[in-house]
C-alpha cells in the first residue's frame, strides 16, 4: 500500500504557484483565527490567519466561513516554515474593492458603505478593505454637533478623490443630499400652489418659527403664522419630530411659507356682532403696559383696557387694580374692525350698574313744616 500510495505521489503532477497569484481552494478546517485552504492542484495546504482574512479585530473565523466553502485568495509567501503557503484573502478583496473604486471614481458612481471609524475630522468607510476618508464638511448639508452618531450607519457618497498610491481616496456625502433635496423641491413644487393644505414634520424650532419638513423641502411657519392668538414662544408650541398640518401660504422661488391660520376660522370673521360697541363681555388679563391692561377675549382677539377705564377711582397703574390671568367684566366702547382694535371699559360698566337717584314724595304740609323748620334756622344764625 505504501508502495503504491509512494508511486502515486510521484505519478502525480502538481501545478507550481507565485507570490502574488490568486488560487482557489477549499476549507479544509477553521479556527477562530485561522483558516487552512487545500488549494487546488497544488501539494500544500495553505493558511489564512485572522488578521489576514479581514482588517475588522477581533472576528471569529467560525462564524464566517464553514469546512467545505470554496474560496480564493493571495499568495504571500511560499512556505511558512512548517510546509504551508502564506496566503491572504484580505489583500484580495482589497484588489477587488480598490478596482471598484477607481470605476465608480470614473462613472461618478454613488457608493453606500458602512461608517467603520468616527475619526479626526470626519468619518472612515472601509469598501471590500479599501479605506475611504469622508471630510467633515463633505458628510452633510447641515451642521453635524456629533459625529458619532454615524458610527456604524450607512453613508451613501461619491469619489471626489482617488489616489491610492498615496492613500488619498475622498469621498462626499453632501452634494448627493444637496441634489436630491433639490430634485425634492422642483417636484413639490410642480405638485404644490399657494392655498393647498399640507402635512409635514417638524425638522428644527428658532425663535422666529419652525422649519417644516415637507417630504424633502423645507417650509417655515412663521411665528406669527402659528395661532390667531399671540405666540410667545415657538418652542412651547412645537418641538422637532411634531407632526403638522398647516397650508401653504405663499411660495416665492423655492421658499415656501407655511401657516396653521385658516381664513375660515379667523375669530374677527363675526367680531362686529360679538363685540358691538355696547356689549357686555367677559376676558382675561393677559399683559400689562403703563397705558392700561390687554385683556384675551379669545384666541386671537385681544382688547384694550386703557388704565383711565378701569376704576372710578384713579389708578396709576394697571397692576394697582387688576392682575395677570384674572378674569374681568367690562363693556365695549370702540370697535375698529380695520385695525382688529377693540377698547374697554369697567368704569363705563359700573356707571351702567349705578342706581338712579332716589325720588322722595312729599306733601304740601310737609314743605309748610320745611320752610318753618328753615326759617326758624335762619332766625336764630342771625341772633347770634
Amino acid at each position: 500500500m505504501s508502495e503504491n500510495f509512494a508511486e502515486m505521489l510521484a505519478n502525480e503532477e502538481w501545478k507550481e504557484i507565485h507570490t502574488g497569484e490568486v488560487v482557489d481552494g477549499t476549507v479544509i478546517a477553521v479556527k477562530e483565527d485561522q483558516i487552512i485552504l487545500s488549494i487546488t492542484g497544488y501539494k500544500a495546504d495553505g493558511v489564512i490567519t485572522r488578521s489576514e482574512y479581514t482588517s475588522t479585530p477581533g472576528v471569529d473565523l467560525t462564524t464566517v466561513v464553514s469546512v467545505g466553502d470554496e474560496m480564493k485568495a493571495k499568495v504571500l509567501k511560499l512556505n511558512d516554515g512548517e510546509g504551508q503557503v502564506v496566503l491572504t484573502y484580505r489583500k484580495l478583496v482589497a484588489d477587488n474593492g480598490s478596482k471598484k473604486l477607481e470605476e465608480a471614481f470614473n462613472n461618478k458612481e454613488e457608493i453606500t458603505a458602512t461608517v467603520t471609524r468616527v475619526i479626526k475630522g470626519g468619518l472612515e468607510v472601509v469598501v471590500d478593505e479599501s479605506r475611504v476618508f469622508i471630510p467633515a464638511s463633505l458628510v452633510s448639508d447641515t451642521f453635524v454637533k456629533d459625529f458619532s452618531e454615524y458610527a456604524g450607519k450607512e453613508v451613501t457618497f461619491v469619489l471626489t478623490e482617488y489616489d491610492p498610491k498615496n492613500r488619498k481616496i475622498i469621498g462626499d456625502c453632501k452634494q448627493l443630499i444637496v441634489a436630491k433635496k433639490e430634485a425634492a423641491s422642483k417636484e413639490l413644487l410642480s405638485k404644490i400652489k399657494e392655498g393647498d393644505t399640507i402635512e409635514g414634520t417638524v425638522k428644527n424650532v428658532t425663535d422666529f418659527g419652525a422649519f417644516i419638513d415637507l417630504g424633502g423641502v423645507d417650509g417655515l411657519l412663521h411665528i406669527s403664522e402659528m395661532s390667531w392668538g399671540r405666540t410667545e414662544n415657538p418652542k412651547k408650541v412645537y418641538k422637532v419630530g411634531d407632526s403638522v398640518k398647516c397650508f401653504v401660504k405663499e411660495i416665492n422661488g423655492d421658499k415656501i411659507a407655511l401657516s396653521v391660520k385658516y381664513p375660515d376660522l379667523n375669530p374677527w370673521n363675526d367680531a362686529a356682532t360679538k363685540y358691538a360697541v355696547g356689549n357686555v363681555v367677559t376676558g382675561t388679563v393677559a399683559r400689562m403696559t403703563d397705558f392700561g391692561a390687554f385683556v384675551q377675549l379669545e384666541e386671537g382677539i385681544d382688547a384694550l383696557l386703557h388704565v383711565s377705564q378701569i376704576s372710578k377711582e384713579h389708578i396709576n397703574k394697571p397692576e394697582d387694580a387688576l392682575k395677570i390671568g384674572q378674569q374681568i367684566e367690562a363693556k365695549v366702547v370702540d370697535l375698529n374692525e380695520a385695525d382688529k382694535k377693540i377698547s374697554l371699559s369697567i368704569k363705563a360698566l359700573l356707571a351702567d350698574e349705578e342706581p338712579a337717584e332716589e325720588i322722595v314724595e312729599y306733601s304740601t304740609d310737609d314743605a309748610e313744616v320745611a320752610e318753618k323748620v328753615e326759617t326758624t334756622e335762619t332766625t336764630e344764625e342771625t341772633q347770634e
